[in-house]
C-alpha cells in the first residue's frame, strides 16, 4: 500500500469515525432528553392526581356550609370528573386549565361566605390546593423545559440528520390557555 492509499484510507477511517461519534453522542443526548421529559411528565402527574384526590374533600367540606352555591360545587365536580391520566398530554393540559379556573371560581364564591371562609378544614384544604396548583405550575415549566431542549435538539444539526432515521417526533408543551396564565388566588 502506498503512502498516498494509506493516507487516504486513514482519513476517510477518520471522518468516518468522527461520524460515528457525532451520531453515538447526538443518539445518547436525544435519549436522555427524552427521559427528562418522561421523568417531569410522571412528575406533574402525580401532583395532578393528588389535586383530583384533595377535590372531593374540599367540595365535601364548603357543600355542607354554603348549600345554596351548587353551580360552583358542580363546576368543580365536573371538572375533577373530566381528569383522565391516559389523555394525550394536551388534553390532560386543558383538563388541568379548566379544573384550576374551577377551584378559583369556588374559592372566590368561599370569600363571600364568612362562615365558610371561618371553618379550620376548609382553610386546611384550600391551602393544600393553593399548595398544589403551585407545584403543577412549577413542574409544567420544567416539563416544558426540557421539551424546548428535546424539539431544539431534534431540529438542529446534527442531531437533525438522524431525526428521520429513528423517527424522532416534537414533543407537546404542557401550554395554558393564555387566559389562564395567572396563579389562582386563595387568601381568605
Amino acid at each position: 500500500m502506498s503512502p498516498a492509499s494509506f493516507a487516504a484510507a486513514f482519513a476517510v477511517g477518520l471522518v468516518l469515525a468522527i461520524l460515528l461519534f457525532l451520531a453515538v453522542v447526538s443518539y445518547n443526548a436525544v435519549m436522555s432528553l427524552r427521559q427528562r421529559i418522561d421523568k417531569a411528565w410522571a412528575n406533574i402527574d402525580v401532583v395532578l392526581k393528588q389535586r383530583h384526590d384533595q377535590l372531593p374533600a374540599l367540595v365535601s367540606a364548603v357543600r355542607g356550609l354554603m348549600s345554596f352555591e351548587q353551580d360552583v360545587l358542580t363546576q368543580v365536580a365536573r371538572a375533577r370528573a373530566a381528569y383522565s391520566p391516559s389523555q394525550p398530554i394536551p388534553d390532560q393540559a386543558v383538563v388541568s386549565e379548566e379544573t384550576s379556573r374551577a377551584v378559583r371560581s369556588l374559592f372566590a364564591v368561599v370569600e363571600a361566605y364568612p362562615q365558610v371562609k371561618a371553618d379550620a378544614n376548609v382553610l386546611d384544604l384550600q391551602h393544600e390546593i393553593e399548595r398544589l396548583e403551585g407545584m403543577i405550575a412549577d413542574r409544567r415549566e420544567l416539563y416544558n423545559d426540557q421539551v424546548y431542549r428535546y424539539n431544539t435538539r431534534i431540529s438542529t444539526l446534527p442531531t437533525m440528520l438522524l431525526t428521520p432515521l429513528f423517527g424522532w417526533q416534537q414533543r407537546p408543551y404542557f401550554a395554558a390557555d393564555p387566559g389562564e396564565l395567572t396563579r389562582p388566588s386563595t387568601q381568605l
